[in-house]
């Protein structure tokens, strides 16, 4: 999905995500980018396999160079961990201990609640490999789990730092259906021009001998009419459906192009919408 706009606020903070000695500096970038998508920029790695900085993380990454640009390195995750309040591990598979396990939905939203008491919180991700150790899981505080396919329930680590992140920008929201953006607000068209479109659909219809009856006629009007108030369409939309049907008349029913026709009813080229070199012809 495209979607770049660097005129707009670029949203950061957040929990800090925490990798452990990732493999491929690819991952990493493509974590930052997952992180930069939803409104998180705190980057940590413990022990990246292939040092730091790492030009494939540059790339992979997609420009989201203020979370590559604000990475910290630790040599041990206790470090890593050390001034954190609240930290998850997220993990696929049953652990031994007696950690509260949450799902992603939850664990976001008490992450947000954190946070917004002024609390520093992490998420903690494994290696590409085997994930975390459990004595690395047992430095956390609780456990986040997706649900997932039990046969198959292997995430890549972009991935589980994508619905991790995710769950993060959604427990901001003021609805769990608000949408980053909506249709215009239009203001719906005068039943004047609404008639107008009748009017001229009705006699185009007439012109190709469409109503082989008077019964005929009442009904398809009928239906017609119940079809084109549904929408609400504004005065733009129906200009624009006002010029393509005036595009017809320039046709005989064998599709031969007929002189335009002077004093015509209906809106005007240029009123429409739809003007002469508009490629209907």
């Amino acid at each position: 999905m495209a979607g770049t706009d660097r005129q707009r606020e670029n949203l950061t903070g957040g929990p800090a995500i925490i990798l452990v000695e990732p493999q491929l500096g690819e991952n990493i970038g493509m974590v930052a980018r997952a992180m930069a998508n939803f409104g998180l920029s705190n980057l940590r790695i413990v022990n990246p396999r292939d040092g730091w900085p790492n030009d494939k993380a540059v790339s992979a990454a997609a420009h989201a160079d203020h979370v590559i640009d604000g990475v910290v390195v630790f040599e041990t995750l206790e470090a890593a961990l050390a001034d954190l309040n609240l930290v998850y591990a997220t993990t696929a598979r049953p652990r031994d201990g007696h950690k509260p396990v949450r799902g992603p939905v939850e664990a976001g939203a008490i992450l947000r609640g954190r946070e917004n008491t002024g609390e520093k919180t992490g998420i903690l991700f494994g290696r590409e490999r085997i994930g975390l150790r459990n004595w690395e899981v047992g430095l956390a505080d609780e456990i986040v789990t997706f649900p997932v396919n039990p046969a198959y329930a292997s995430l890549n680590i972009a991935q589980a730092v994508l619905l991790m992140s995710y769950e993060w920008m959604k427990s901001g929201l003021s609805s769990s259906h608000e949408t980053a953006f909506d249709k215009p607000e239009v203001e719906p068209a005068p039943k004047a021009d609404l008639h107008g479109l009748f009017a001229q659909i009705e006699q185009g219809l007439d012109a190709r001998g469409y109503f082989r009856s008077e019964t005929k006629r009442m009904k398809a009007v009928d239906n017609l009419r119940a079809v084109l108030t549904r929408p609400g369409f504004s005065t733009d939309e129906i200009n624009v459906l006002r010029g393509l049907f005036a595009s017809f008349d320039r046709f005989d029913p064998q599709g031969k192009r007929q002189p335009a026709r002077s004093g015509k009813s209906g809106p005007r080229a240029g009123a429409t919408g739809v003007s002469e070199g508009d490629g209907h012809e």
